[in-house]
Protein backbone atom coordinates (compact mmCIF):
# COMPACT_ATOMS: atom_id res chain seq x y z
CA UNK A 1 0.00 0.00 0.00
CA UNK A 2 3.12 2.40 0.57
CA UNK A 3 3.74 2.05 -3.17
CA UNK A 4 0.22 2.23 -4.43
CA UNK A 5 -0.57 5.24 -1.66
CA UNK A 6 2.39 7.00 -3.64
CA UNK A 7 0.80 6.30 -6.58
CA UNK A 8 -2.33 8.34 -5.37
CA UNK A 9 -0.88 10.76 -3.71
CA UNK A 10 0.91 12.27 -7.61
CA UNK A 11 -2.47 10.50 -10.24
CA UNK A 12 -3.79 14.21 -11.58
CA UNK A 13 -8.00 13.61 -10.75
CA UNK A 14 -10.95 15.60 -10.48
CA UNK A 15 -13.55 15.60 -7.95
CA UNK A 16 -17.28 15.40 -8.74
CA UNK A 17 -18.69 15.62 -5.16
CA UNK A 18 -17.33 17.54 -2.24
CA UNK A 19 -19.25 20.25 -0.59
CA UNK A 20 -17.84 24.21 0.30
CA UNK A 21 -18.30 24.78 3.50
CA UNK A 22 -17.78 20.97 4.38
CA UNK A 23 -14.65 21.04 3.16
CA UNK A 24 -13.03 23.68 5.24
CA UNK A 25 -9.98 22.40 6.81
CA UNK A 26 -9.58 22.66 11.20
CA UNK A 27 -7.28 25.66 10.16
CA UNK A 28 -9.75 27.28 8.26
CA UNK A 29 -13.01 26.20 11.00
CA UNK A 30 -10.87 27.49 13.71
CA UNK A 31 -10.15 30.41 12.26
CA UNK A 32 -13.58 31.35 11.73
CA UNK A 33 -14.78 30.01 15.03
CA UNK A 34 -12.40 32.27 16.68
CA UNK A 35 -13.65 35.59 14.63
CA UNK A 36 -16.65 34.76 16.27
CA UNK A 37 -16.12 33.28 19.46
CA UNK A 38 -18.89 33.70 21.82
CA UNK A 39 -21.32 33.37 19.10
CA UNK A 40 -20.76 30.03 17.60
CA UNK A 41 -20.54 26.37 19.77
CA UNK A 42 -17.69 25.56 16.78
CA UNK A 43 -14.45 24.70 18.77
CA UNK A 44 -11.54 28.00 18.10
CA UNK A 45 -9.08 24.75 18.52
CA UNK A 46 -8.21 22.81 15.81
CA UNK A 47 -7.15 19.99 17.89
CA UNK A 48 -10.98 20.12 19.20
CA UNK A 49 -12.34 19.60 16.23
CA UNK A 50 -12.24 16.21 16.17
CA UNK A 51 -14.18 15.64 18.51
CA UNK A 52 -16.81 18.02 17.36
CA UNK A 53 -16.96 16.06 14.02
CA UNK A 54 -18.03 12.50 15.54
CA UNK A 55 -20.87 12.43 14.40
CA UNK A 56 -24.36 9.92 16.24
CA UNK A 57 -26.06 9.97 12.34
CA UNK A 58 -26.98 11.52 9.50
CA UNK A 59 -29.43 14.29 11.78
CA UNK A 60 -26.53 15.19 13.97
CA UNK A 61 -24.20 16.03 11.26
CA UNK A 62 -26.72 17.91 9.57
CA UNK A 63 -26.65 19.52 13.12
CA UNK A 64 -22.84 20.40 13.14
CA UNK A 65 -22.35 20.92 9.56
CA UNK A 66 -24.91 23.82 10.13
CA UNK A 67 -22.78 25.08 12.85
CA UNK A 68 -19.73 25.51 10.89
CA UNK A 69 -21.85 27.14 7.85
CA UNK A 70 -23.21 29.61 10.61
CA UNK A 71 -19.21 30.62 10.81
CA UNK A 72 -19.46 32.24 7.38
CA UNK A 73 -20.58 35.81 8.13
CA UNK A 74 -19.59 37.63 5.12
CA UNK A 75 -18.04 38.02 1.70
CA UNK A 76 -15.00 37.75 3.06
CA UNK A 77 -15.13 34.67 5.32
CA UNK A 78 -16.47 32.89 1.60
CA UNK A 79 -13.69 34.25 -0.49
CA UNK A 80 -11.75 32.78 2.40
CA UNK A 81 -13.06 29.75 2.36
CA UNK A 82 -13.21 29.12 -1.16
CA UNK A 83 -9.48 29.96 -2.07
CA UNK A 84 -8.74 27.32 0.70
CA UNK A 85 -10.58 24.95 -0.51
CA UNK A 86 -9.07 24.72 -3.94
CA UNK A 87 -5.37 24.62 -2.06
CA UNK A 88 -6.12 21.84 -0.26
CA UNK A 89 -7.70 20.10 -3.48
CA UNK A 90 -4.94 20.77 -5.54
CA UNK A 91 -2.37 19.40 -3.20
CA UNK A 92 -4.15 16.50 -3.81
CA UNK A 93 -3.05 17.03 -7.70
CA UNK A 94 -7.05 17.68 -8.79
CA UNK A 95 -7.11 19.27 -11.49
CA UNK A 96 -10.71 19.99 -11.32
CA UNK A 97 -13.45 19.94 -9.26
CA UNK A 98 -17.34 20.55 -9.14
CA UNK A 99 -17.95 22.18 -5.83
CA UNK A 100 -21.43 21.80 -3.93
CA UNK A 101 -22.31 25.17 -2.30
CA UNK A 102 -25.19 26.26 -0.57
CA UNK A 103 -25.97 29.93 -1.66
CA UNK A 104 -29.79 30.13 0.21
CA UNK A 105 -28.13 28.89 3.78
CA UNK A 106 -25.49 32.08 3.60
CA UNK A 107 -28.01 34.37 2.20
CA UNK A 108 -30.39 34.07 4.66
CA UNK A 109 -27.25 34.47 7.06
CA UNK A 110 -27.42 38.26 6.03
CA UNK A 111 -24.82 37.95 2.75
CA UNK A 112 -26.65 38.99 -0.32
CA UNK A 113 -26.88 36.78 -3.16
CA UNK A 114 -24.65 39.03 -5.69
CA UNK A 115 -21.88 39.51 -2.88
CA UNK A 116 -21.80 35.79 -2.67
CA UNK A 117 -21.59 34.97 -6.01
CA UNK A 118 -18.92 37.56 -6.79
CA UNK A 119 -16.56 36.41 -3.78
CA UNK A 120 -16.52 32.77 -4.91
CA UNK A 121 -15.98 33.54 -8.64
CA UNK A 122 -12.98 35.81 -7.86
CA UNK A 123 -11.79 33.31 -5.47
CA UNK A 124 -12.25 30.73 -8.17
CA UNK A 125 -10.38 33.06 -10.68
CA UNK A 126 -8.17 33.29 -8.13
CA UNK A 127 -7.01 29.87 -7.33
CA UNK A 128 -6.72 28.70 -11.39
CA UNK A 129 -3.68 31.39 -11.30
CA UNK A 130 -2.68 30.32 -7.94
CA UNK A 131 -2.79 26.28 -7.33
CA UNK A 132 -3.70 25.86 -11.56
CA UNK A 133 -7.11 23.96 -10.17
CA UNK A 134 -10.34 24.62 -12.42
CA UNK A 135 -13.55 25.31 -9.94
CA UNK A 136 -17.15 24.99 -11.12
CA UNK A 137 -20.07 24.80 -8.66
CA UNK A 138 -23.02 23.07 -8.08
CA UNK A 139 -25.83 25.19 -6.43
CA UNK A 140 -28.05 22.75 -4.02
CA UNK A 141 -31.27 22.96 -2.37
CA UNK A 142 -31.01 22.48 1.20
CA UNK A 143 -33.54 19.86 1.63
CA UNK A 144 -34.10 20.34 4.97
CA UNK A 145 -35.43 23.96 4.34
CA UNK A 146 -38.05 22.60 1.88
CA UNK A 147 -39.29 24.90 -1.38
CA UNK A 148 -38.70 28.27 0.20
CA UNK A 149 -35.39 27.48 0.01
CA UNK A 150 -35.89 25.73 -3.54
CA UNK A 151 -37.56 28.72 -4.51
CA UNK A 152 -34.45 30.98 -3.40
CA UNK A 153 -31.80 28.59 -4.91
CA UNK A 154 -33.20 28.80 -8.72
CA UNK A 155 -33.57 32.58 -8.21
CA UNK A 156 -29.99 33.42 -7.39
CA UNK A 157 -29.48 30.57 -9.81
CA UNK A 158 -30.85 32.16 -12.83
CA UNK A 159 -30.63 35.82 -11.49
CA UNK A 160 -26.88 35.99 -10.55
CA UNK A 161 -26.06 33.10 -12.80
CA UNK A 162 -22.01 33.22 -11.98
CA UNK A 163 -19.88 32.20 -14.79
CA UNK A 164 -18.80 28.94 -12.77
CA UNK A 165 -22.09 27.58 -11.99
CA UNK A 166 -22.75 23.97 -14.17
CA UNK A 167 -25.19 22.38 -12.04
CA UNK A 168 -28.49 22.52 -9.67
CA UNK A 169 -28.52 19.73 -6.93
CA UNK A 170 -30.35 18.93 -3.92
CA UNK A 171 -28.59 18.08 -0.70
CA UNK A 172 -29.46 17.90 2.83
CA UNK A 173 -31.88 14.83 4.71
CA UNK A 174 -33.24 12.40 2.54
CA UNK A 175 -36.17 10.79 5.36
CA UNK A 176 -39.03 12.95 5.19
CA UNK A 177 -37.42 14.68 2.29
CA UNK A 178 -39.35 13.54 -0.87
CA UNK A 179 -37.56 14.26 -4.40
CA UNK A 180 -40.79 14.53 -6.18
CA UNK A 181 -41.75 17.91 -4.79
CA UNK A 182 -38.65 19.88 -6.04
CA UNK A 183 -39.60 18.80 -9.77
CA UNK A 184 -40.51 22.38 -10.91
CA UNK A 185 -37.19 24.18 -9.73
CA UNK A 186 -35.32 21.05 -11.53
CA UNK A 187 -37.40 21.59 -14.64
CA UNK A 188 -36.60 25.07 -14.36
CA UNK A 189 -33.24 24.71 -13.79
CA UNK A 190 -32.22 22.33 -16.69
CA UNK A 191 -34.46 24.27 -19.09
CA UNK A 192 -31.73 27.47 -18.38
CA UNK A 193 -29.00 25.22 -19.47
CA UNK A 194 -27.89 23.65 -15.63
CA UNK A 195 -27.31 20.18 -15.50
CA UNK A 196 -29.25 18.01 -12.25
CA UNK A 197 -26.99 16.32 -9.96
CA UNK A 198 -29.32 15.69 -7.16
CA UNK A 199 -28.35 13.78 -4.06
CA UNK A 200 -30.21 10.24 -3.43
CA UNK A 201 -30.02 6.88 -1.97
CA UNK A 202 -27.57 7.18 0.78
CA UNK A 203 -29.68 6.78 3.97
CA UNK A 204 -32.95 5.44 1.86
CA UNK A 205 -33.97 2.59 -0.62
CA UNK A 206 -33.79 2.34 -4.00
CA UNK A 207 -36.74 4.46 -4.82
CA UNK A 208 -35.08 7.76 -4.02
CA UNK A 209 -32.88 6.94 -7.16
CA UNK A 210 -35.46 6.34 -9.16
CA UNK A 211 -37.26 9.65 -7.88
CA UNK A 212 -34.06 11.31 -8.91
CA UNK A 213 -33.86 9.97 -12.53
CA UNK A 214 -37.86 10.21 -12.99
CA UNK A 215 -38.80 13.45 -11.41
CA UNK A 216 -35.46 15.55 -11.70
CA UNK A 217 -33.86 13.99 -14.64
CA UNK A 218 -30.59 13.33 -12.72
CA UNK A 219 -27.64 13.27 -14.49
CA UNK A 220 -25.69 11.80 -11.77
CA UNK A 221 -26.74 10.61 -8.51
CA UNK A 222 -25.02 11.92 -5.17
CA UNK A 223 -23.96 8.93 -3.58
CA UNK A 224 -26.51 6.58 -4.69
CA UNK A 225 -25.13 3.21 -2.86
CA UNK A 226 -28.58 1.85 -1.90
CA UNK A 227 -28.78 1.53 -5.89
CA UNK A 228 -26.70 -2.12 -4.99
CA UNK A 229 -30.05 -3.38 -3.19
CA UNK A 230 -32.51 -3.16 -6.65
CA UNK A 231 -31.23 -5.43 -9.60
CA UNK A 232 -33.34 -3.49 -11.83
CA UNK A 233 -31.61 0.22 -10.96
CA UNK A 234 -28.34 -1.35 -11.07
CA UNK A 235 -29.20 -2.10 -14.94
CA UNK A 236 -30.92 0.81 -15.64
CA UNK A 237 -27.87 2.79 -13.90
CA UNK A 238 -25.39 0.93 -15.99
CA UNK A 239 -27.59 0.68 -19.53
CA UNK A 240 -27.89 4.61 -19.35
CA UNK A 241 -24.59 5.05 -18.16
CA UNK A 242 -25.68 7.14 -15.51
CA UNK A 243 -22.46 8.04 -12.68
CA UNK A 244 -22.78 7.60 -9.18
CA UNK A 245 -20.73 10.15 -7.04
CA UNK A 246 -19.51 7.35 -4.16
CA UNK A 247 -17.99 8.88 -1.06
CA UNK A 248 -17.29 5.94 1.11
CA UNK A 249 -15.44 7.25 4.04
CA UNK A 250 -18.33 9.44 4.48
CA UNK A 251 -20.97 6.69 4.22
CA UNK A 252 -19.51 5.25 6.83
CA UNK A 253 -19.26 8.26 9.29
CA UNK A 254 -23.13 9.27 8.81
CA UNK A 255 -23.75 5.76 9.93
CA UNK A 256 -25.61 5.15 6.26
CA UNK A 257 -22.99 1.81 5.93
CA UNK A 258 -22.13 0.67 9.34
CA UNK A 259 -18.30 -0.56 8.33
CA UNK A 260 -16.43 -0.29 5.65
CA UNK A 261 -16.20 -3.72 4.76
CA UNK A 262 -20.09 -3.62 4.43
CA UNK A 263 -20.02 -0.94 1.76
CA UNK A 264 -21.50 -1.51 -1.72
CA UNK A 265 -18.91 -0.29 -3.77
CA UNK A 266 -17.40 -3.66 -5.25
CA UNK A 267 -21.05 -4.35 -5.86
CA UNK A 268 -21.98 -1.26 -8.19
CA UNK A 269 -18.54 -1.92 -9.94
CA UNK A 270 -19.56 -5.62 -10.70
CA UNK A 271 -22.57 -4.53 -12.24
CA UNK A 272 -21.29 -2.42 -14.46
CA UNK A 273 -22.54 0.80 -12.95
CA UNK A 274 -19.96 3.84 -13.63
CA UNK A 275 -18.76 4.92 -10.00
CA UNK A 276 -16.77 7.74 -9.73
CA UNK A 277 -14.79 8.48 -6.28
CA UNK A 278 -15.39 11.78 -4.23
CA UNK A 279 -14.68 13.03 -0.35
CA UNK A 280 -18.06 14.47 0.11
CA UNK A 281 -17.36 16.75 3.21
CA UNK A 282 -13.56 15.46 4.02
CA UNK A 283 -12.31 17.09 7.14
CA UNK A 284 -15.56 16.55 8.81
CA UNK A 285 -14.74 13.39 8.30
CA UNK A 286 -10.90 13.01 8.69
CA UNK A 287 -10.05 11.78 5.02
CA UNK A 288 -8.82 13.08 1.82
CA UNK A 289 -9.30 12.75 -1.89
CA UNK A 290 -6.38 10.69 -1.40
CA UNK A 291 -7.78 8.94 1.26
CA UNK A 292 -10.76 7.58 -0.43
CA UNK A 293 -8.76 6.43 -4.01
CA UNK A 294 -6.86 4.35 -0.84
CA UNK A 295 -10.14 3.16 0.37
CA UNK A 296 -11.44 2.31 -3.02
CA UNK A 297 -8.49 -0.01 -3.81
CA UNK A 298 -8.87 -1.70 -0.65
CA UNK A 299 -12.87 -2.41 -1.41
CA UNK A 300 -11.95 -3.14 -5.68
CA UNK A 301 -8.46 -4.74 -4.71
CA UNK A 302 -7.23 -2.41 -7.47
CA UNK A 303 -3.96 -1.63 -8.49
CA UNK A 304 -2.66 1.44 -10.54
CA UNK A 305 -4.29 0.46 -13.52
CA UNK A 306 -8.05 0.66 -11.83
CA UNK A 307 -6.81 3.53 -10.02
CA UNK A 308 -5.95 5.29 -13.30
CA UNK A 309 -9.57 4.02 -14.61
CA UNK A 310 -11.01 5.12 -11.76
CA UNK A 311 -9.29 8.65 -12.11
CA UNK A 312 -10.53 8.49 -16.04
CA UNK A 313 -14.33 7.70 -15.39
CA UNK A 314 -14.47 10.74 -13.04
CA UNK A 315 -13.21 13.09 -15.91
CA UNK A 316 -15.45 11.31 -17.93
CA UNK A 317 -18.31 11.91 -15.82
CA UNK A 318 -17.53 15.33 -15.19
CA UNK A 319 -19.05 18.34 -16.82
CA UNK A 320 -16.25 19.90 -18.14
CA UNK A 321 -15.99 20.83 -21.78
CA UNK A 322 -14.37 18.45 -24.51
CA UNK A 323 -11.22 19.92 -24.36
CA UNK A 324 -10.68 20.21 -21.13
CA UNK A 325 -11.62 16.43 -20.61
CA UNK A 326 -9.11 15.30 -23.11
CA UNK A 327 -5.97 17.20 -21.33
CA UNK A 328 -6.62 15.58 -18.12
CA UNK A 329 -7.35 11.91 -19.59
CA UNK A 330 -4.08 12.40 -21.03
CA UNK A 331 -2.28 13.78 -18.34
CA UNK A 332 -3.63 10.79 -16.16
CA UNK A 333 -2.54 8.11 -19.65
CA UNK A 334 0.98 10.16 -19.36
CA UNK A 335 1.54 9.58 -15.79
CA UNK A 336 0.20 5.95 -15.63
CA UNK A 337 2.55 4.81 -18.05
CA UNK A 338 5.45 6.63 -16.27
CA UNK A 339 5.12 4.50 -13.43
Amino acid sequence: MTDLSAFIAELPKVELHVHHVGSASPRIVAELAARHEGRSPVPADPDALADYFAFRDFAHFIEVYLSVVDLIRDPDDVWLLTHEVARELARQQVRYAELTVTPYSHVRRGIPAPAFCEAIEDARRRAEVDFGIALRWCFDIPGEAGLPAAEETLRISLDERPDGLVAFGLGGPEIGVPRPQFKPYFDQARAAGLHSVPHAGETTGPETIWDALRELGAERIGHGISAAQDPELLAHLAERRIPLEVCPTSNVRTRAVARIEEHPLHRLVDAGVRVTVNSDDPPMFGTTLNDEYAVAARLLDAGPEKLAALAREAVSASFLDPAGQARIIAEIDAYAASR
